[in-house]
């Protein structure tokens, strides 16, 4: 069935393109387009599309307030179209705090110039967020008092549990994640025997199917743990700001921050997390210490990894080319577990994609270990999927269960 799209853009020129692009792909159909934030709100309520493209600086309504009455009235997938300015980072980070799930850079020339990556980065984004469920469960928007006690009135997302009308029957989901989003408790490998050899020897092809689940009773932060490392794309601000507000300004750990985004947006949103969170968090630079109690999160553009000189330090080096992602989790997470072996708790959150899974085999050789967000709290279910498929993860945690582990809170 395809993926039906409403396309929103006070631009006639953006409106157009946009639906030519699209029109392109049999996956997905254009069925209807609206050129200000109350005409989406309306069109939203008639068309039921799967996905919306919302623009942000429209006439009558903006795109941010009709991100919130939508998600109020109307839940539905939406992909922000945003320029890659300070400003405009400022306002999609607003707009993903409001319930939109993703974004794509409004570069003029690159929509002019009929760009081949452009077009596939577009289609495949709208095919993967119009499938995706998580506009479907209710939302609601919480203050960081409830959620922490951060520094900031920002609110922050948080997605609330699956109704029964909601969830998926058991033939369209594997019966361990079904269990897993009706309990609190987390799960983990039934096998602890072949977990722990992971250890020695490679872990097994993404082609094997995942090991056995079961219901723990509780799981709890390694003994040994001396650093956090997290990574995540698609729908991951939202989880990192889930996560991060809950933590104790005295959290024992250096924490790693790997969140695919431009430059301009990791810098942006470093200083929205800094204010809503008791740790410190700031945008990474080459040189800066590894704290307990701070996070450092990668720059757009770059990699960061440890300083094999001296592992109380991160280097953060030139992007490159050769690599699909920058920053890359796998880049990152190999880092880890060349400097700090099996006192790595490496975690890995919601993203298209596979981003992680290799560098998660290289952190379980070395006794590492691995929680991944389950797929009934992902925006997208793929660079988790990718590391639970490959039998590398000891634990799948709801996003909700992450803050209150890490912070010894259950």
């Amino acid at each position: 069935m395809s993926i039906k799209v409403l396309v929103v853009d006070d631009s006639g020129f953006f409106r157009h393109r946009i639906t030519d692009l699209l029109s392109g792909d049999s996956r997905i159909k254009v069925v209807g387009s609206a050129q200000n934030g109350k005409e989406a709100v309306e069109q939203a309520k008639n068309l039921k599309p799967d996905l919306i493209t919302m623009d942000v600086e429209m006439p009558q309504m903006n795109g941010i307030e009709a991100v919130r009455v939508i998600m109020r009235e109307c839940p539905t997938n939406i992909l922000m179209l945003s320029s890659l300015t300070h400003e405009g980072a400022q306002v999609t980070l607003q707009a993903l705090e409001a319930g939109a799930l993703d974004y794509l850079s409004k570069d003029m020339r690159a929509w002019m110039e009929h760009s081949a990556s452009l077009e596939k980065q577009l289609r495949d984004k709208v095919v993967e967020l119009g499938r995706s469920r998580h506009s479907k469960l209710r939302s609601t928007f919480i203050s960081p008092s409830n959620a922490g006690d951060g520094k900031s009135k920002s609110m922050v997302f948080r997605p609330e549990t699956e109704s029964k009308t909601t969830r998926p029957s058991s033939s369209a989901r594997p019966m361990r994640q079904t269990e897993r989003s009706r309990s609190p408790a987390s799960m983990t490998l039934r096998d602890r025997t072949a977990a722990s050899q992971l250890k020695a020897k490679p872990a097994q092809s993404e082609s094997k199917k995942p090991a056995a689940y079961k219901t723990a009773s509780k799981a709890s932060v390694p003994s040994g743990c001396k650093i956090v490392v997290i990574g995540s794309s698609t729908g991951g601000p939202a989880a990192l700001q889930q996560i991060l507000t809950q933590l104790p300004a005295n959290f024992p750990h250096p924490i790693l921050l790997v969140q695919h985004m431009p430059k301009t947006f990791t810098s942006v949103f470093a200083t929205r997390l800094d204010q809503q969170c008791k740790i410190s968090v700031k945008e990474a630079e080459d040189g800066d210490r590894l704290l307990p109690g701070r996070a450092l999160l990668a720059p757009g553009g770059h990699q960061m990894i440890i300083d094999p000189r001296g592992l109380d330090k991160i280097r953060i080096m030139p992007g490159d080319e050769r690599l699909t992602y920058k920053p890359s989790v796998d880049v990152t997470y190999a880092s880890a577990a060349k400097s700090y072996g099996n006192k790595v708790l490496g975690i890995i959150l919601t993203g298209m994609g596979a981003d992680g899974r290799d560098g998660a085999k290289m952190l379980r050789q070395q006794g590492a270990t691995i929680w991944a967000q389950n797929e009934a709290s992902c925006t997208i279910y793929g660079m988790p999927q990718a590391v639970v498929n490959a039998g590398l993860a000891n634990e799948i945690l709801d996003l909700t269960e992450f803050g209150p582990i890490l912070s010894n809170r259950r």
